[in-house]
């Protein structure tokens, strides 16, 4: 097999295939190039990858596969790069004896393609389960927690904690606070003592107040004319003929 002349002739096809992503590096000792490459998924028009791959040949190529890197890559992680470089190689070492580079190309072109896809149903998974996370977050702000018995024992023996603490701390304050000193009417309240002041103070003084029963005898003969005088006795008198005429009626 002419080496050479397989190499010239792939040179010359690869040049006229893709004459604007192809670039020739050197042609001594043996052609080195270039070729930028770009997923072409139309689907994603806002989504892109690319690399740019450089190929060397050797003095049996295409017996013995090409040296294959990437020199540059636009939106391609680690992990993409590496199994691009890792297929490119086994497309190379499956065809030997023939040449490969438009093989390998294509082969890469797919996989941008392929990478694109995924990355986007990536992202679009990353979305959907970043909304699920804050829709679930809000639901459980309405929700509240779940109870349970464990749940409410749990919260029983800590809110018994917490009053106990309140209680101590009230009686400590009261201990370190002293007796409380009583206002003037706080004192009168609770002297029960002063219920029966009047009482034994007529008692010891030994005054005894009599009442003449007879006094009250006479009362219901009493009529609102005496004691009275003036107006008011001519006013009582005008009352009690207007009563005297209502009965006759």
């Amino acid at each position: 097999m002419n080496y050479e002349e397989e190499q010239r002739n792939e040179i010359e096809a690869l040049e006229s295939i893709y004459s604007s992503e192809m670039t020739i590096l050197a042609t001594e000792p043996h052609h080195s190039f270039q070729l930028s490459l770009s997923s072409q998924d139309t689907r994603y028009d806002n989504e892109n990858a690319s690399c740019t791959v450089k190929f060397t040949y050797n003095a049996k190529y295409p017996d013995e596969a090409p040296d294959i890197e990437i020199t540059d890559s636009e939106n391609l992680s680690d992990k993409h790069l590496e199994l691009l470089e890792e297929h490119m190689k086994e497309v190379a070492n499956e065809n030997l004896g023939m040449v490969v580079v438009f093989t390998i190309v294509s082969s890469v072109l797919e996989k941008l393609n392929e990478i694109v896809e995924m990355v986007v149903e990536e992202r679009k998974m990353e979305k959907e389960r970043a909304e699920k996370e804050v829709e679930e977050a809000e639901r459980k702000k309405f929700e509240g927690t779940r109870v349970t018995v464990e749940t409410f024992m749990s919260w029983k023996v800590k809110f018994e904690a917490e009053m106990a603490e309140i209680k101590r701390q009230k009686l400590k304050a009261v201990e370190e606070a002293g007796p409380k000193k009583l206002t003037g009417k706080e004192l009168f309240m609770t002297d029960h003592a002063m219920d029966d002041s009047d009482v034994k103070f007529l008692e010891e003084g030994g005054e005894v107040v009599e009442v003449d029963e007879s006094l009250f005898q006479d009362i219901d003969d009493l009529t609102l004319e005496e004691g009275l005088d003036g107006d008011d006795a001519e006013f009582s008198s005008v009352i009690g003929q207007n009563n005297d005429e209502g009965d006759d009626d």
